[in-house]
């Protein structure tokens, strides 16, 4: 098959070209080609901001592609240019969406259901604001969706829309499981905020990439949208109690008020997993109808361990005022 992925070859994006070219597809990538990458030569490269809508229909040209596999696709006005540029070009388009989709939701109860989605939503927050970057984040990838929504029901352009939450990699850029790993590894504090205190559900990177080959070998999902998820639900400190094991030491947690790890400027990089705007997503439907299948919650953090033990990369930027965090210590936890 002749396949294009859209951007992402940092993370996600790496392991879906290496992965489709091992199966003996033909792969292209289109992304603006300002991070180097480290990819195989034996996959076509494409240049262009994916944003402006006449780089993008001069890059794609009279191009048919079997797949594409859009990984940065954020606004409605992108998903309008892609379905304009894209329609009668494409066998199967798969959108990678996020699970935020529902946290912009009024009422919903965790975990999150295809089901959940339709519904009033949260009002915006204040301008400027974490909080209305990340509710906008959300309210953009909802729109996104609806655009495909009605281009398949009028013209029945081949969308399938992936739901994902947070997730866990070897390559992840912002190196949050590491931001963990090297907390635990020097034995001090690893300061978590008192609220919110959702469970976690992640998704294993390897995982998504066992699902989109098999949307591309068969087909299935056209015209829908599904969760993709681990299957365990786990506590913060359940979660850090598995890495903590695997790594032979006792994470040493202490429990915070948030909004003193906020005025200090710990947040997020002490504790990247207890943000408000991570979902929690029910996979049933995924299993069911795609036939997806989700690496045990241990086995894939085993695999990430290892890789960062054996190839540890720079040390992130938030663990430089590590020691100010552990001086924090002194304060009584929060219980």
């Amino acid at each position: 098959m002749n396949i294009l992925i859209i951007g992402g070859t940092r993370n996600l994006g790496h392991f879906l070209a290496e992965r489709i070219l091992a199966d003996g597809h033909k792969v292209t990538i289109l992304n603006r080609g300002v991070t180097r990458d480290d990819l195989s030569k034996d996959i076509a490269r494409l240049r262009c901001d994916r944003t402006n809508a006449q780089q993008l229909r001069r890059a794609i040209g009279g191009r048919t592609f079997d797949v594409v596999i859009d990984n940065v696709i954020y606004k409605e006005a992108e998903a309008e240019d892609v379905v304009d540029i894209l329609q009668g070009k494409v066998g199967h388009y798969i959108f990678m969406s996020t699970g935020q989709v529902y946290l912009v939701r009024d009422g919903v109860q965790r975990p999150f259901k295809e089901s959940d989605y339709e519904g009033d939503l949260l009002p915006q927050p204040t301008e400027n604001t974490y909080d209305y970057e990340e509710w906008l984040y959300g309210i953009d990838k909802r729109k996104a969706e609806a655009v495909f929504a009605r281009a398949y029901e009028k013209n029945g352009f081949p969308y399938t829309a992936l739901r994902m939450p947070m997730v866990n990699s070897e390559r992840d850029n912002f190196n949050r499981l590491y931001n963990y790993m090297l907390r635990i590894k020097d034995g001090g504090p690893i300061l978590v905020p008192n609220k919110p205190n959702f469970p976690l559900r992640h998704v294993y990177t390897a995982d998504v990439v066992n699902l989109v080959t098999r949307l591309i070998n068969t087909g299935v999902g056209k015209g829908k949208a599904y969760n993709i998820s681990q299957d365990e639900t786990v506590t913060l400190d359940e979660f850090l109690g598995i890495l903590g094991n695997l790594m032979g030491i006792e994470p040493n947690i202490r429990m915070v008020d948030r909004a003193l790890l906020e005025a200090n400027g710990f947040l997020p990089e002490c504790s990247p997993f207890s943000e408000m705007w991570m979902s929690e997503l029910d996979n049933t439907l995924s299993k069911t109808e795609l036939g997806a299948t989700y690496t045990p919650l241990r086995e894939y953090l085993a695999k990430i361990v290892t890789h960062y033990t054996e190839n540890p990369p720079k040390q992130p930027a938030g663990y430089k005022r590590r020691k100010s965090e552990k001086n924090l210590d002194i304060l009584p936890s929060i219980e």
